[in-house]
C-alpha cells in the first residue's frame, strides 16, 4: 500500500477525491441556484428571502472552496468547468423562480440531496481512516440539517 504525504492510502483517497468532486460539482449548482432565487424572488417575504438567500449562497460558496481544497490536499484535481458540474448533477436546477414557496423548495430538495452525497462520502472517509475529510462532512451535515429544518418550519412542514 502506497501512502501519501498525509498519511493515507493513495488508491482510496482517489476514490474519496472522485466522490469529493462530485459533490463540489452539485454544490456549485446549489450555489448558482441560491443566486438565482436571490436575485429573482418577489412578494411580501422579499426582503427577509433575500437576505436570507445571500446568507445561503455565501456559505456556499465557502463550502465549494473547502471541498476544492481538500481534493488539493488529498493529491487530486478539483472538477472546474460548468461542463463537468452539470454533468453530475444530482441537485435539481432552478430556473426563473421567483415565488417564495418554490425557492424554499427548492433549497430543501438541493439539500437533501447534497446530505445524501455528504454521508456516503462520510462512510468513505471513514474507511480511508481520513479524520480531514470526515469532520468537514460532519459539520456540513449538522449546519445543513439545521438549514433543512428551518425551512420546513418556512414551509409549514416537520422535517
Amino acid at each position: 500500500m502506497k501512502l501519501n504525504s498525509i498519511g493515507l492510502d493513495t488508491e482510496k483517497t482517489k476514490v474519496l477525491a472522485n466522490d469529493l468532486n462530485q459533490l463540489l460539482a452539485n454544490f456549485q449548482l446549489y450555489y448558482q441556484n441560491l443566486r438565482g432565487i436571490h436575485w429573482n424572488i418577489k412578494g411580501r417575504g422579499f426582503f427577509a428571502l433575500h437576505e436570507k438567500f445571500e446568507e445561503l449562497y455565501t456559505d456556499a460558496n465557502l463550502k465549494v472552496d473547502e471541498i476544492a481544497e481538500r481534493i488539493l490536499t488529498l493529491g487530486e484535481t478539483p472538477l472546474h468547468t460548468f461542463e463537468d458540474y452539470t454533468k453530475a448533477a444530482k441537485v435539481p436546477v432552478g430556473k426563473n423562480i421567483s415565488k417564495d414557496e418554490k425557492a424554499v423548495e427548492l433549497i430543501v430538495d438541493s439539500l437533501s440531496e447534497l446530505l445524501k452525497m455528504e454521508r456516503s462520502i462520510l462512510e468513505t472517509a471513514g474507511d480511508v481512516n481520513d479524520e480531514g475529510t470526515n469532520s468537514m462532512m460532519s459539520d456540513f451535515i449538522t449546519e445543513q440539517e439545521k438549514t433543512v429544518w428551518m425551512m420546513k418550519a418556512w414551509l409549514g412542514e416537520t422535517v
